[in-house]
Formats: C-alpha cells, sequence, structure tokens
C-alpha cells in the first residue's frame, strides 16, 4: 500500500463545520452542566440492589447510573456521546452523599486506617487514576465479543474472585450497550423529523451507532465512535485525572490506513473526526484544567522501529489549532523520527499555546526497562496524565499517587528532625549538623532516612490498593488490563501486570544545591562550621548575610560545574535507588515520577533556609531543572547540567521546563535547544514561549486574558483559573535568551 507522504498530513486549517462545532461546544461546556450519576448510583445501591453482595450492588448501581445517565444529540456531530465529566452540579447535595457513602467511600477509609499506621509526617497518599487500558483490544472483538469471552472465562472459572470480577464485567458491559442504544434511539427521533443533508448525516450516525462499539469497527469513522464511545464509558467508571487515551495514533492508524487504500476517506475527513473528538474531549472536562487525559502520538514499536504515521501527524496538528487544553497531546520521539515530524515538534512548542510537551523515547524506554518492565511493555509507553509513564494498560491505578518533598526531608535531618519553620519535631531523628563528623557520615543519614519514609510510603500506598480493592471494583477498567482476566483479579487486587506505585519526588535539585553547599562550605573549605551553618539556616540568614551572599556565589547546579553536577546526580539515584528498591504488595516497586505539578508554590513554602544560601520558602526547581538562579549561564550550560543526570534509574520518568524569552526564541533556535536536548539524552521537554508583560498583563486584568493558556507543570491551564501564588511562580521563572 502507498500511503500519503507525512507533507500531506500537514493540514492546518479548521473546516467551517468544525469552526461551528467547536464553537457550540465551548458554550455548552461554560453553561450550567449537570449530572444525575451520584442520585441514580445511590438509588440503585442501596434501594434497588440493597440486599445483594457488595461486588454485585456496587457492579449494577454503576451501570444503573450508567444507564440513565442523559443522551446529548448535539447539532452538527459526527461522533456521539456526551458526558460532563465535572459538571456545575451533582444533582444530589455533596453532604448527603458524602454521608450516605462513608462506609464504602475508599479514600475515606483508607485515610482513617492510614492515620493509624503511618508516621504522621510521611503522611498516607493514594491517589488512584494516571493510566491507560487495552481499549484497541476491543476494538478487534467487539463489546459483544468481548462478553462472550467474559462468559466463557465465567463458565470455566471456580475461584470466587474470578467469578464476581467477570460477572461485574458483564454486567457493566451490558450497560455500555444499553446506553449505546439510548444513543441510537434518539437519533432514530431526530432523523424523523430530518430532511435532506441533515437527515443522511443522522442515518449514517445510526448505521455507525448500531454496529460500534457493540461489533468491531470496519472503517476508521466506526473506530473514531467506537474509541469514544468506550473512552466515555471506563472513564464514568473510573472518574479520575489522568486516565487517558495513550497511543491513539497507533491504535486507530491500521483503520485509517485500509481506508485510504480503499479510497473511501480523505486525511481532509480523518482530520475532521481527529479535530471533533478533542473538540468533545474539551467540552466534558471544559471546568478542570488540571484533569489531565493524555494521547501520545509517534514513538516507537516493539521492534524499535519508528511508529510515526501520518495519523501522528494529524492529531498535533490538530491540537496545535484548536487552542485549548484538553486533551493533552504529548508527543513520543527516537532518533529514527522523520525530519518532518521534528519540525512539527519545534513548531508544537513555538506555535501550541504553551501545551507541547516531548518524550525521549531512546531514553524513556530503557529506563521503564531498568524498572522490572519487559522491554515489549515498555515500548508501549503512555502519559498518565501529566508525565506518569506506565506501560498502557499494565499497571495498577496508583501509578501516580502522591508526593515527596525531599529538600524538606534534608532539612529535617540537618536540624534534629525539627521543622525550620515550626519548631515541631516531625521526624524521629536526633542528631543535627553539628553531630557529624564528615560530610560522607551526613549523606547517609539523608539516605537513611529516605529509605525510612520510602519504606513507610509503600505501607500507606498498599492499605489504599486494599481499600479500592474492596471497595472500588473496577470492572470495566480490568477486563481491558494485562493480566486481570487471566489471574481472575481485578486489578488492584493483584490482577495488573505490575503493580507499581508512583510518586512525584519534589526538590530533588534544591537538596542536591543544598548538599553541594554544605560539603563545601562546612566539610571541604570550611568557612563555616557546623554550628554557625545550622544556627544560620535556625534564623534564615538574619544575622549571617556574609555568609549567605558567599554561600549563593558557591556554583550550582545548572553551570556545568562538575561538583554541582555529581552531587545532583548523586541525590536522584539516591531517591531513584532507595524507592525502587522497594517493593509493594503484589511484588510491584515504588517508581519516582519527577514533574512538579501545581506544588512548586506548596512545596517551596513548606522549606525553610538551605545550605545553597536561599531563604526559606525561595522556590524549588521544576522537576530536574536547575533553579532559576542557578541558570546564569545560559540554556545551553542549563541543558549540559541537566542532561548528565542518570535518567535510567527514573523509571517513572523526569521533566524539565525551559521557559524562552518571546522576543529571543523563532524557529531556527527552538529546534537547535530541542535537538541538543534530545540527542545529550534529556528525557522530557516542555516550557512557556509567553511574554512575561503579557503575564503580567493578565495579572492585573484576567477578564481581558480569559483564554491565554500557560505550561504549568505537566500540563497547561488557563492562567486567569489559577491561584496568584502559581501565577507569581510562573512569571518569576527564568526566561532564557542567550
Amino acid at each position: 500500500m502507498i500511503l500519503p507522504s507525512p507533507n500531506e498530513t500537514l493540514i492546518t486549517t479548521l473546516s467551517p463545520r468544525i469552526t461551528r462545532f467547536r464553537d457550540a461546544s465551548r458554550q455548552r461546556g461554560a453553561a450550567d452542566t449537570a449530572s444525575p450519576r451520584r442520585r441514580n448510583q445511590t438509588r440503585a445501591f442501596f434501594e434497588l440492589h440493597g440486599s445483594a453482595p457488595y461486588w454485585e450492588r456496587y457492579a449494577k448501581s454503576l451501570a444503573y447510573a450508567l444507564e440513565n445517565e442523559p443522551v446529548h444529540v448535539l447539532p452538527d456531530e459526527l461522533l456521539v456521546g456526551m458526558l460532563y465529566q465535572i459538571p456545575n452540579r451533582w444533582l444530589e447535595p455533596e453532604h448527603e452523599h458524602a454521608q450516605r457513602w462513608e462506609r464504602y467511600d475508599a479514600w475515606k477509609q483508607m485515610g482513617e486506617r492510614q492515620r493509624d499506621l503511618i508516621d504522621p509526617f510521611v503522611g498516607g497518599g493514594g491517589a488512584p487514576g494516571h493510566i491507560g487500558w487495552r481499549w484497541d483490544h476491543l476494538l478487534e472483538k467487539g463489546v459483544e465479543g468481548h462478553i462472550a469471552d467474559l462468559t466463557a472465562r465465567l463458565t470455566d472459572a471456580t475461584a470466587e474472585s474470578a467469578r464476581q470480577l467477570l460477572q461485574g464485567a458483564i454486567i457493566l458491559w451490558q450497560s455500555v450497550l444499553s446506553w449505546n442504544d439510548r444513543h441510537v434511539a434518539a437519533l432514530r427521533a431526530q432523523s424523523e423529523s430530518s430532511s435532506g443533508a441533515d437527515c443522511e448525516r443522522l442515518e449514517r450516525l445510526i448505521e455507525i451507532c448500531s454496529r460500534v462499539p457493540r461489533q468491531p469497527p470496519r472503517s476508521f469513522h466506526e473506530a473514531v465512535q467506537f474509541f469514544h464511545f468506550q473512552h466515555l464509558a471506563v472513564m464514568f467508571e473510573n472518574p479520575f485525572g489522568g486516565n487517558g487515551p495513550g497511543r491513539a495514533d497507533t491504535f486507530l492508524w491500521p483503520y485509517l490506513a485500509k481506508d485510504l487504500a480503499q479510497g473511501v476517506t480523505t486525511l481532509e475527513t480523518a482530520r475532521e473526526l481527529i479535530d471533533e473528538l478533542w473538540i468533545r474531549c474539551h467540552e466534558r472536562l471544559q471546568n478542570g484544567d488540571g484533569w489531565v487525559e493524555a494521547v501520545v502520538p509517534g514513538g516507537t514499536h516493539a521492534d524499535g522501529t519508528c511508529a510515526v504515521n501520518p495519523l501522528s501527524y494529524i492529531m498535533v496538528e490538530s491540537i496545535i489549532d484548536l487552542e485549548q487544553t484538553h486533551p493533552v497531546v504529548y508527543p513520543r520521539v527516537c532518533s529514527q523520527c522523520p525530519p518532518d515530524f521534528m519540525e512539527l515538534m519545534v513548531r508544537y512548542l513555538l506555535e501550541g499555546s504553551n501545551r507541547a510537551q516531548i518524550y525521549n523515547d531512546d531514553v524513556c524506554i530503557p529506563a521503564i526497562v531498568n524498572g522490572g518492565v519487559a522491554r515489549d511493555d515498555a515500548a508501549m509507553y503512555m502519559a498518565g496524565g501529566c508525565m506518569e509513564i506506565s506501560p498502557q494498560g499494565m499497571n495498577c491505578d496508583l501509578n501516580f499517587a502522591r508526593t515527596h518533598n525531599v529538600a524538606k526531608v534534608l532539612e529535617l535531618v540537618l536540624n534534629g528532625g525539627v521543622d525550620l519553620l515550626t519548631g515541631e519535631s516531625r521526624i524521629p531523628h536526633d542528631r543535627d549538623l553539628t553531630d557529624y563528623d564528615d560530610f560522607e557520615e551526613l549523606y547517609k543519614a539523608f539516605e537513611t532516612e529516605l529509605a525510612r519514609q520510602y519504606d513507610a510510603m509503600v505501607r500507606a500506598l498498599d492499605i489504599a490498593s486494599e481499600c479500592y480493592a474492596e471497595l472500588r471494583p473496577c470492572y470495566l477498567l480490568s477486563s481491558l488490563m494485562s493480566d486481570c482476566l487471566d489471574r481472575g483479579l481485578e486489578q488492584q487486587a493483584g490482577g495488573s501486570r505490575y503493580h507499581d506505585y508512583g510518586f512525584a519526588p519534589l526538590g530533588i535539585t534544591s537538596a542536591a544545591d543544598s548538599l553541594n553547599g554544605l560539603q563545601r562550605a562546612v566539610f571541604d573549605q570550611s568557612f563555616v562550621t557546623p554550628g554557625e551553618m545550622l544556627e544560620a539556616l535556625r534564623t534564615d540568614f538574619a544575622d549571617s548575610p556574609v555568609l549567605q551572599a558567599r554561600l549563593r556565589q558557591l556554583p550550582m547546579f545548572g553551570v556545568e560545574d562538575p561538583s554541582a553536577d555529581a552531587m545532583t546526580r548523586r541525590v536522584l539515584r539516591s531517591v531513584c535507588t532507595l524507592a525502587t528498591a522497594r517493593r509493594t504488595r503484589f511484588a510491584g516497586r515504588l517508581k519516582p515520577m519527577v514533574f512538579n505539578f501545581v506544588w512548586t508554590p506548596g512545596a517551596s513554602a513548606e522549606l525553610g533556609a538551605r545550605g545553597d544560601g536561599s531563604h526559606a520558602g525561595e522556590m524549588i526547581g521544576h522537576g530536574v531543572t536547575p533553579l532559576g538562579r542557578a541558570m546564569k549561564e545560559g540554556i545551553t550550560s542549563a541543558i549540559n547540567s541537566s542532561t548528565s543526570l542518570p535518567f535510567e534509574c527514573v523509571t517513572g520518568g523526569a521533566t524539565t521546563m525551559w521557559d524562552m524569552d518571546d522576543q529571543w526564541i523563532d524557529h531556527e533556535r527552538m529546534r537547535v535547544i530541542l535537538t541538543t536536548f534530545l540527542a545529550r539524552g534529556g528525557m522530557i521537554f516542555q516550557g512557556n514561549t509567553t511574554s512575561v508583560e503579557q503575564l503580567e498583563e493578565a495579572l492585573r486584568h484576567p477578564e481581558q486574558h480569559a483564554n491565554l493558556i500557560v505550561r504549568v507543570g505537566g500540563f497547561s491551564a488557563r492562567f486567569a483559573t489559577l491561584g496568584v501564588d502559581l501565577q507569581r511562580e510562573i512569571i518569576e521563572r527564568r526566561r532564557h535568551s542567550v
């Protein structure tokens, strides 16, 4: 088959229909949206099925809620189905809902159990989500075929856990078909009063929706509709941020390739369907920019060949032109990528309204393999929301579960377990800086405390996993996860191929800079005693301005200083090695994911003064990006320092943030920066190109800049929707111009 050349896929304008559909969609999303989900599920759980076993009550109540979710038939649509994932109203008072479900609320129950067993400083955690599922397997057999497979497995199943999983999945997939049938009925009702082209459109949709998702798709249009509808259903069951489509271009391309070869569709038609798909995603999530559903076009196949196809281009082009915050489109690139795909990445960074995030397969895949993932599985990795790497459809949904302030841990080790800001004893550690004979003894104490906290973190997340398996069985999701059906176990009960827990270690570069300063000032050059340094930290340098100035003049991570870079490599490796050495309740690993999301101001505010001369509360760096004040030698040195890090040990990914001076950056410079970053072994690239002046203006007059999108950290948001502390953090980042 002769495929279109990549250049033919660059369709850079929205069609008139898509423009109309987008504008109407924005109005619908901003209107008073409501969902009866909670009310219906509560009625079914407590009234209709109150006497059934828990697993059955849960499955049937969720099925009842889905079957009775409103059907929205929209003007001009070529796809069918809409949920409002973040509605303005739930049609059931929040306090009443929480009160009735308290006994069955997995989040509440795990919090109570964690409080009884886990060190308060370490805390609990256990946010679900941030994964994908193998919906491509569902496309291959259709929902009816999937139900037939589940039924056959049920006939052979003897373990009660397997029987519950299979029966729950059958109940819920049947409800998906029932909900789809309601859409077909609504289309038929509307077609009876239509005429001309609109009647033809409705008749075509009736034909498509009568087939999919019930049976396998025969065309690209049917495949996109199938994907869309199953995604709504699985997200209805699992309404958690970070869950997303993953490798949509890889899974959908065979259907488009066949249609193109047979001459039954065009790239323009395919682009319209992708445009509408993205618009629908944004409408569903319009009230929450931080709810991130990621599509990861491009990348590599399991055999190592480049996976970029014409649909990869279309998906990136579409999101550039639509200028919206959902879905996030995070391309995967590799050394074999076509040059024009790399040029599209540069354009995305410059013209994509600060939404681009680029993954380097040549670095990411080896790191995933080092985390105990098979090579073929690693090649199937996706972003679980902001950046959280996992092989699609294979990890339990604690893939990212919590944060951890590494810089704060160091502070407590330096100060005898006492918080520099509050004077409160936070951890069981009775030695301070004056008690260490040499730097290696101090560093060993730091590692020991990290290990203690990671042990507690795994215990806390094991509790979360137990509560989710007990109280929140995911039947649709588990039926599309490897290896739940073969094991006969729900994804949190040991069914998932990988039972890894992810966490975000914050302030790694800040901890490294602090240790670098302490090693030089106290132990190597000895221009300050341990006692004097500790007192300066306790007083936030109020009485030590000369010492602070000298500390701030020391080379930091980000200027290619060998010692500073080596210290950052050491801290990163310590965090990652200590974390991944822990084992979860089903032999998974604790997986570091180095990114900041919205936590930069909060994590920074928790910190007292630091050994690099930083005042209490000074901002930490994003991911493994050097601190803003450290990057005084320019972006080349900063990238060289950053890419010297041992990314092979960061099994969940590590981000960097590169904000550019808008007057300096252009296509050629961005191309050189990106290709240098990738060639030197950088892992994940993101940043802003909006001028500081425009951001300041938006801060003063938010109503005039309601649609200004900025890169926050792993996701992008409308600037006006962010808190002032986060807005100021974005404004005050270093803008690179050399």
